[in-house]
């Protein structure tokens, strides 16, 4: 399998990403720069997070015009995989390639700890080889979290079983309590109608080996492996 990070002004969490892909995956990735218009053959391509552009405007607002995300866009269409972490999350929702946006956290303050996630889908490539209703334990660090939408894409988000993550309790409970940020519907990732594109604000590639005292990340890269080689 191979992967692309792309780089924009402001990442700072695509050596993480590469870090998790190459050394602990063994997958073949590369940088990919904001401007470049074109991406080589790959099966998968991450947009890390981090504060692209510093954040001006919004979230990911500047992002969404890099020329980069038009060969996104041509390879997500193409039903290649792509997964959009934290501030790759937001980029996502500017860029259209997911439903709905981002607002700031509830607590008017940046939030760095680890939450807990409920698998609810296991009908996509990034959580195939995950447990329905399974727990996962992951890192969130942003300021701007709280997804948004409006009720009739909330009610086809929810019809097509697109929510891959709510945000929960140690043991699976959903409630105000556990949500972190004010998340519509305790959303923490969502995938698109074709569902090979995954939003996601928790962090996989902060818990994908023993080291950093959690594997759980390394689930999602484990279920896309086992995708691309069935």
């Amino acid at each position: 399998m191979k992967a692309a990070v792309l780089v924009f002004p402001g990442s700072n969490c695509d050596t993480d990403c590469f870090h998790a892909l190459k050394d602990v995956m063994k997958m073949s990735v590369e940088y990919v720069w904001h401007k470049e218009r074109s991406l080589a053959k790959v099966d998968l391509v991450v947009l890390p997070g981090g504060f692209s552009y510093g954040d001006y405007l919004r979230t990911g607002a500047i992002a969404r015009f890099s020329p980069a995300m038009e060969a996104v866009k041509k390879h997500a269409d193409q039903g290649r995989y792509v997964i959009g972490i934290c501030n790759g999350f937001q980029i996502l929702l500017e860029a259209g390639l997911l439903p709905g946006a981002m607002l700031r956290n509830k607590t008017l303050s940046f939030i760095c700890k680890r939450v807990w996630l409920k698998v609810e889908d296991v009908n996509n490539p990034f959580t195939c080889r995950l447990k329905k209703n399974g727990v996962l334990s992951v890192p969130i660090a942003h300021g701007e979290g709280n997804y948004y939408c409006d009720d009739d894409v909330l009610k086809k988000l929810q019809d097509q079983s697109r929510v891959v993550f709510r945000y929960c309790s140690q043991a699976g409970q959903l409630g105000e309590s556990f949500n972190p940020n004010g998340s519509r519907d305790h959303i923490a990732g969502l995938v698109s109608e074709k569902r090979n594109v995954l939003g996601m604000m928790p962090h996989p590639e902060r818990v994908s080996e023993a080291i950093l005292g959690c594997e759980d990340g390394k689930k999602i890269w484990e279920s896309l492996l086992a995708e691309v080689s069935s």
